[in-house]
């Protein structure tokens, strides 16, 4: 069964620092590219970042070019976001998911997140 255990997030101050991770199991995960999205309140979800494997290209939103940074670990079939200088308009509950399974199960497989707070 694919599932993701999203964990990390936390209350912080502007400018400060968190570093999410995400345990993925139920499929290959070394295969497939892998994201972080975010939801706010009152808001769509949004993709934040992405990388693939194996080579491991990183593609970032705009509002978080230069702050964030994700990473993946294929022996551990895990996926990290590592979020510096962080700011209020950061607050949201934060997902990760394969790309393959959200174009193919757009409402499926999501985890339960994790909330980040950025407090101003």
């Amino acid at each position: 069964q694919v599932q993701f255990v999203e964990s990390g997030g936390g209350l912080v101050h502007s400018g400060g620092s968190l570093r999410l991770s995400c345990a993925a199991s139920g499929f290959a995960f070394s295969r497939f590219t892998m994201s972080w999205y975010r939801q706010a309140p009152g808001k769509e979800r949004e993709l934040v970042a992405s990388i693939t494997t194996p080579i491991g290209i990183t593609k970032y939103a705009d509002s978080v070019t230069g702050r964030f940074t994700i990473s993946r670990d294929n022996a551990k079939n895990t996926v990290y976001l590592q979020m510096n200088s962080l700011k209020p308009e950061d607050t949201a509950v934060y997902y990760c998911n394969a790309d393959y399974y959200v174009a193919t199960s757009p409402d499926d497989y999501w985890g339960q997140g994790t909330q980040v707070t950025v407090s101003s």
